[in-house]
């Protein structure tokens, strides 16, 4: 008999970064039994972070998959968790992860409240359709607020949230939660880590708030499920609601993303996790409840299904690619349909070619459980995949099937590196390349100018995590510059252009002749959209591809400065050939040439990186940290109080924002935090944009 997959929750652990995503994920472990004993973050010795530089920092750089069980009303649950980044530099391990998960726990902070990176993940999850729970954490802080934290999800979020718990006591008195479902007060045992708790009468000086919250509940939910509304309407009031009734309502609107269910504890004292596992379990939803796989055939583009069963043909997505100094490389994936053995051939839509699974493994963290088959709604890691990507669909050659792929954003920040002894070349290359093939929003190119190699990521920390990670992983050292901003360049009106491209050496020649019009591409998309409108036969068609990937070679060195161009939009309108002298080359040079002289003519204009920044500072310090923001470009969006300090809201340009944290300590005393992340590309102002120009790169003026 197959394995029941009601019972089963694939589930991502999310939050801004510092909110207790590890802790909780600890905690998770220990209560499940996989561990006997609870890692610590500041200890550095938690499970989930296992990479040593996310031991020495304290934080979450790669997302780490890990399989536990739970007991919940005497049904034995297989829960799959992947514990994700909170810093915004390791984005793309959030947003691979999202793609393969069914459900989400989205924490915050109870003394902080909804952080940018909250905002960041809830619109990945909105993106992705995940329903979700939220956890407010850190109930034992001082200045922890549960309901202020449950009304900014409202409001900052959009959610339509509602609280099942409501805190007993808060900061050092927080002791345990009242359910409002059940209507008992929950206290945990603090002299066995929580492992046992109590259900005791709800506290007397409670009884009203508890009243009011639990009618809200049910008000919330007779608004949204009209099996609820129905009884709330016509039966006895509230008092023919059952507890079922609730749970049930809960779990198909939660599933349906018209309801948020809000719980609360403190993963660090132990309290509140095991009710979080029974909510994960009650209303975040199995692979049966999600929506079937749709993808497409790859040889006749039909619509094709795959339901969550064993029985059906086998596809799944590969979400991450590892390398294990022991095992070597690990594809992580999601099983769709179907089920595949180790020692079986699986299918790449991408590639075309049948590849050996020599292994799959369970992940805990970075160790291997090896096992005999995995089966549709399970995460796993296989070992044998010599051409394998992010975002690879591996299926049953019989039935084939190409999956979604993920989408990831483009580099902000470049570095030039060199390594630090000669013989070390090659070594660099490998471990470059190795790099490139885990992290899809690490990208390595040559300069067309200087000749040197540049390393582009997502921040400053994310480039020198990938530095530290080639001498400890690689044992390569490199030299490297100063970081510096990734441009775009941009086309900003339409030109007809014609292009003839003649070569005569004495014998056959060179001939090409392309008519075009080169324009900008459209709003939201990047890349080159190509459109071919030549009738007649005027150039044939095998010559067609060979303009197309000319033009495209051309967009990686705009007209400007050498930067890529983002977006582009070519129509092939006339053209002629020579039946002797013309061929692919000639039209694939005339389409490069055709391309570069197209784009001076049409108005190009410099990018730069815009980031969205959020500052916390002490009231006295909003004078200087403004004026100083004023000097860096920055717009001010908003100021607003959060627990006694200032919160500024901004958009910064990104080359301004260098070393800005050691600036914000020196004008706030060391008192100032910020947070950044990406926001868009913007054109650059003419003064800097010819600066850029003429060095190359803009020079850092002091501010």
């Amino acid at each position: 008999m197959g394995k029941d997959l009601k019972y089963t929750r694939n589930i991502g652990i999310a939050a801004h970064i510092d909110a207790g995503k590890t802790t909780t994920t600890e905690r998770i472990l220990f209560y499940t039994g996989i561990n006997h004993k609870i890692g610590e973050v500041h200890d550095g010795a938690a499970t989930m972070d296992w990479m040593l530089q996310e031991q020495e920092r304290g934080i979450t750089i790669t997302s780490a998959a890990t399989c536990c069980e739970w007991i919940h009303k005497g049904k034995k649950y297989q829960i799959n968790i992947i514990d994700t980044p909170g810093h915004v530099d390791f984005t793309v391990e959030v947003e691979r992860s999202m793609r393969v998960l069914d459900g989400m726990v989205v924490l915050f902070s109870a003394v902080d409240g909804v952080e940018p990176q909250s905002e960041t993940v809830w619109r990945q999850a909105d993106k992705y359709e995940i329903p979700r729970i939220a956890f407010v954490n850190k109930m034992d802080r001082q200045g922890a607020d549960f309901f202020n934290v449950c009304s900014q999800i409202k409001k900052m979020l959009g959610a339509n949230s509602i609280p099942l718990q409501i805190p007993i006591g808060s900061g050092d008195d927080f002791v345990g939660v009242v359910d409002l479902i059940s209507d008992k007060a929950i206290i945990w045992d603090e002299n066995n880590y929580g492992m046992t708790y109590k259900e005791t009468s709800i506290p007397l000086d409670m009884k009203d708030v508890v009243y009011d919250h639990k009618n809200k509940l049910i008000e919330t939910l007779s608004e949204i499920d009209d099996i609820i509304m129905e009884k709330f309407l016509y039966d006895d009031h509230s008092s023919s609601i059952s507890e079922k009734d609730i749970i049930d309502s809960l779990q198909r609107n939660t599933i349906k993303m018209k309801i948020i269910p809000i719980i609360c504890g403190s993963s660090f004292k132990n309290k509140g996790v095991q009710a979080m596992l029974d909510a994960i379990c009650s209303y975040l939803p199995s692979p049966l409840d999600v929506k079937n796989i749709v993808g497409i055939h790859p040889m006749y583009q039909t619509k094709e299904i795959r339901k969550p069963d064993e029985k059906e043909p086998f596809s799944a997505l590969a979400f991450k690619i590892a390398s294990d100094p022991f095992v070597g490389r690990l594809a992580f994936f999601r099983v769709y349909s179907g089920k595949i053995k180790s020692g079986s051939y699986s299918y790449n839509t991408r590639s075309g070619n049948k590849e050996r699974i020599s292994r799959i493994y369970q992940m805990h963290a970075n160790k291997q459980n090896p096992i005999e088959e995995i089966v549709a709604g399970d995460i796993a890691a296989v070992v044998g995949f010599k051409d394998i990507k992010t975002g690879d669909t591996l299926c049953d050659q019989k039935f084939p099937i190409l999956l979604e792929n993920i989408s990831f954003p483009d580099p902000v920040i470049g570095l030039a590196i060199e390594p630090k002894y000669k013989s070390d070349i090659d070594k660099m290359s490998l471990a470059l390349s190795k790099l490139m093939e885990e992290d899809p929003t690490f990208q390595v190119r040559t300069d067309n100018y200087t000749g040197q190699i540049i390393i582009s990521g997502m921040g400053e920390l994310h480039l020198e995590i990938i530095i530290d990670r080639m001498k400890r992983e690689f044992k390569v050292e490199v030299n490297h510059g100063k970081p510096q901003v990734e441009y775009k360049e941009a086309l900003t009106r339409s030109v007809e252009h014609r292009e003839v491209y003649k070569k005569q050496t004495g014998g056959r020649g060179k001939y090409a002749d392309i008519l075009f019009r080169l324009e900008p591409g459209e709003k939201g998309k990047s890349g080159l959209d190509f459109v071919n409108k030549v009738k007649g036969g005027n150039i044939p068609k095998e010559y067609i591809p060979s303009i197309e990937k000319g033009c495209k070679e051309m967009m990686k060195n705009g007209p400007l400065s050498g930067y890529e161009i983002d977006n582009a939009k070519i129509t092939i309108l006339d053209g002629s050939y020579h039946p002797v002298d013309s061929d692919q080359i000639s039209f694939e040079i005339a389409g490069k040439f055709g391309f570069r002289e197209a784009a001076k003519k049409a108005n190009p204009v410099l990018l730069e990186p815009i980031m969205k920044l959020e500052v916390l500072i002490p009231e006295e310090n909003m004078g200087d940290v403004i004026g100083d923001l004023n000097r860096r470009r920055g717009i001010v969006q908003n100021m607003s109080n959060r627990n006694n300090v200032k919160v500024i809201q901004a958009i910064v340009p990104l080359s301004e924002m260098f070393g800005y944290v050691t600036v914000l300590r020196t004008l706030s005393s060391g008192r100032g935090t910020s947070v950044m992340e990406f926001s868009h590309y913007d054109v650059v102002p003419e003064i800097i944009k010819n600066d850029i120009i003429i060095t190359g790169k803009k020079t850092k003026r002091n501010s």
